[in-house]
């Protein structure tokens, strides 16, 4: 049985959504962005990170460091990733997943709907046979505990 991508997301998708991408240049025209791209992206300030993961995955492994923990399968999901967008203010929010797969259904959800300001991270966290995670990249990661308790209110 498909997928239905509306209620999957919690939202209407085929709504118009007025959104400003500001990025730096070499991702302008993408939607998929390294580990190391993204880390830089959001090192500069022009991305936020979303963790779609679920949270015995992020206890498991730690949260990527600035990274907002989203789990993709609450029912509120839909909700809290366009709040995540909202709080982006104008800056792609870059969704990370343990190998890029699940972020990736994401974004082909998101592609469908016509829904600009998401890019996905390949690789995920522990990397795949096509791109290296955030963990093999040696990138920061913190706690779970630590990650949530400096999620903004409005994503909680």
């Amino acid at each position: 049985m498909p997928l239905n991508r509306r209620r999957f997301l919690g939202t209407t998708l085929t709504a118009p959504v007025p959104f400003l991408i500001a990025s730096p240049l070499w991702a302008r025209d993408h939607d998929i962005w390294s580990a190391q791209d993204t880390y830089a992206a959001m090192t500069a300030n022009t991305a936020r990170l979303v963790d779609v993961r679920r949270p015995d995955e992020w206890r498991d492994t730690g949260v990527a460091e600035g990274a907002w923990p989203l789990d993709m399968t609450d029912p509120r999901f839909g909700e809290r990733l366009f709040a995540a967008r909202e709080l982006a203010d104008g800056r792609p929010v870059a969704l990370i997943c343990r190998t890029g797969r699940r972020s990736g259904f994401i974004m082909d959800q998101l592609r469908q709907g016509q829904v600009p300001g998401f890019v996905d991270v390949a690789g995920g966290m522990l990397g795949s046979p096509t791109a290296t995670g955030w963990i093999d990249s040696d990138l920061p990661v913190v706690s779970s505990d630590s990650a949530l308790s400096v999620l903004p209110s409005l994503l909680a």
